[in-house]
């Protein structure tokens, strides 16, 4: 067999490709035939999608409640579902100047050690 290049290769791809959605076509054509066309059938198949954005339980409670009220409203109830309280977000954690003085502490003696090793390391 011989050597393919890559564009022989990718233009081989697409002509197959091209020959594919016209025999899903041709095939959606027949099948609306036989049913006489009632059911819509997908010609090719859709590309899937990106993956979901999460979103935080509180946001997912916020959502469910407000869904709960819609639904509520619909059904002609008159109680309204507690609406979602929304918590303060907690002080943002700050070091002290003792903790932070003996992180630099640390570090200064990690970098000595290593630059004291590797110092040795190109002596020998």
């Amino acid at each position: 067999m011989p050597k393919l290049d890559h564009t022989v290769i990718e233009a081989a791809i697409l002509g197959f490709q091209h020959q594919k959605t016209q025999i899903d076509s041709q095939i959606a054509e027949l099948r609306a035939m036989l049913s006489d066309g009632s059911t819509p059938t997908a010609a090719t198949p859709e590309a899937p999608t990106g993956k979901r954005k999460k979103f935080s339980a509180a946001s997912r409670r916020r959502m469910a409640l407000a869904q709960k009220e819609r639904w509520a409203k619909i059904r002609g109830e008159a109680a309204p579902i507690e609406s979602a309280t929304v918590e303060a977000p907690k002080p943002k954690r700050k070091f002290s100047a003792a903790g932070r003085a003996a992180i630099l502490a640390s570090n200064k003696k990690m970098w000595a050690r290593r630059r004291a090793a590797a110092k040795a390391a190109t002596n020998v």
